[in-house]
């Protein structure tokens, strides 16, 4: 008797089409970034007087502004967020294995982008998080950087940029343009952008980008993956003490 193997259900063209709730969510990220990365500090007296402490000030205000976005991101991809759900529900041993195996890869691909360059150079917006998690409690932390964070970034840079916006351009030009512009995000409101500061991003941008197409545009699996990483920068930050993390930050070239 022959056998049969079981596939990936086929693409569904509705799951892929923009909608309106794709360009209000993005058009809210875009405003609220741009804003705050060129004219945030106009916010901050305010927001001193709100909050006990620029600490405070600044979580609640990310925690608000990603909170939004994650509710409007979940709803538009939620037919995507189930399907793909679905299809790992039916490989648990090969999630298990595969998103701690991507997450390696990421490393592993960073520390030799980063070597092959020279050095890093810490973003702003990684020492500003870095900064925050010495003030913030990690239980605090762990629902901004690891659950709702990454969903967000990979519905907008994953989902939609390749999975949507390669129905009417090329995809590996959908690839390229995630990576870079994801990347690009991260670095948002430097004086000056570098490559130095662009790589460690770069790096993780283009493992997210190969596993969600390898996976056949799994945005539930790139997602995973993404807030792995993003745990595990936070259990290393939060596990080493405050003047060991910063005579670290002080030999870095």
């Amino acid at each position: 008797m022959a056998t049969t193997h079981r596939r990936p259900p086929a693409p569904r063209p509705e799951f892929y089409r923009f909608s309106a709730l794709d360009f209000t969510t993005v058009g809210l990220y875009v405003a609220v970034a741009a804003f705050f990365a060129v004219a945030g500090e106009l916010l901050l007296p305010l927001l001193q007087q709100l909050a006990p402490s620029p600490a405070a000030a600044s979580y609640g205000v990310n925690l608000v502004f990603y909170g939004c976005l994650g509710a409007l991101a979940l709803f538009a991809a939620r037919r995507v967020v189930a399907r793909d759900l679905r299809v790992l529900a039916t490989r648990p041993w090969f999630t298990l294995f595969m998103v701690p195996a991507a997450v390696v890869a990421m490393l592993i691909l960073t520390a030799i982008v980063v070597a092959a360059a020279g050095g890093v150079q810490t973003s702003a917006n990684q020492a500003g998080l870095q900064a925050l998690m010495q003030q913030v409690p990690a239980w605090l932390m762990v629902p901004l950087l690891v659950m709702v964070g990454p969903f967000v970034e990979e519905y907008i840079f994953r989902h939609l940029l390749i999975g949507k916006l390669s129905r009417r351009i090329n995809i590996w030009l959908c690839c390229a343009l995630s990576v870079v512009l994801f990347a690009s995000m991260h670095i948002a409101g430097q004086e000056a952008i570098t490559l130095t500061a662009l790589l460690p991003y770069l790096a993780m941008g283009a493992t997210l980008v190969l596993v969600y197409v390898w996976t056949g545009r799994n945005l539930m699996f790139a997602y995973f993956v993404h807030a792995a990483k993003n745990l595990l920068a936070v259990v290393f930050i939060y596990a080493i003490p405050p003047e060991v993390f910063e005579q670290l930050q002080q030999v870095q070239p």
